[in-house]
């Protein structure tokens, strides 16, 4: 597969790194990927995707943009509010780099549509708020056999983590799943959401930028993923912890009774 003159300048500083050359950008170029979000994670994660020269790039939110994004979820602008979050990435998905494909989802992702929106991409982001979407995902992209990449923030912290649960991992046990990671949300109402207890807008764009980062690394096979390792993040304190977490037999979907 052959670039054009502006591809070829266009990627020139990924294809010159030994890492991903010309080969990963073919491959960033052939992948799909899913972003379940277009908001604070998803919205620095998209926009890199794209000016690393991803394929496709499918989005789903059933959210319109407003005034109070915009202090994180950078890929709105003022003049989005109202519109559409998925209408407001994809226009501005197609300025930062019109060689990739938006699926707009305009829809809230859930168990009886999830299969069918995961196995048409390669891999799947999720930057969604919430513990039901998350293991709505997680278990979603097990069954299809896709990797994910999930992220979650706080007020001042941020983790992300790789799923690959459908294959081995060293020892040859099956690599955990989001369940061996949060065998159960926590109760209802004692996490508080974004707007309750607020949050850093630069946060979301470490952590999505991150979350970006592995997605290329998992469709280039550069580097090594964080399969089987939490990332942690203080934003205030300015450190990154590193916690790794095993293959739970207790899960119910890898699991030894699965």
């Amino acid at each position: 597969m052959s670039f054009s003159d502006d591809e070829l300048e266009r990627y020139a500083r990924h294809i010159v790194l030994p890492e991903i050359g010309g080969p990963g950008q073919v491959r960033l170029r052939k992948a799909r990927v899913l972003v379940i979000g277009a908001g604070g994670l998803g919205a620095p994660a998209l926009l890199y995707l794209a000016a690393a020269g991803v394929g496709a790039l499918g989005i789903v939110d059933d959210d319109e943009v407003s005034l109070s994004n915009l202090q994180r979820q950078v890929i709105h602008d003022t003049g989005a509010v109202g519109t559409a979050k998925t209408q407001s990435a994809a226009a501005r998905i197609a300025a930062v780099n019109p060689n990739v494909a938006v699926e707009p989802h305009n829809i809230r992702i859930t168990p009886e549509n999830a299969s069918g929106l995961i196995t048409d991409y390669d891999l799947v982001l999720d930057g969604s708020d919430n513990f039901e979407t998350r293991y709505c995902v997680s278990d979603g992209c097990f069954h299809a056999r896709k990797p994910l990449v999930t992220g979650a923030v706080g007020r001042f912290d941020g983790s992300l983590t790789v799923l690959m649960p459908f294959e081995a991992g060293a020892g040859g046990k099956p690599n955990p799943t989001y369940r061996c990671l949060f065998p159960e949300a926590p109760p209802a109402g004692t996490v508080p959401t974004c707007a309750e207890a607020g949050i850093l807008g630069a946060l979301t764009g470490v952590i999505g930028t991150l979350m970006a980062m592995e997605a290329i690394k998992l469709v280039t096979g550069a580097g090594e993923p964080l399969v089987g390792r939490l990332l942690l993040y203080d934003a205030l304190a300015a450190t990154f912890d590193t916690i790794r977490y095993a293959w739970n037999p207790a899960n119910p979907l890898n699991g030894a009774k699965a």
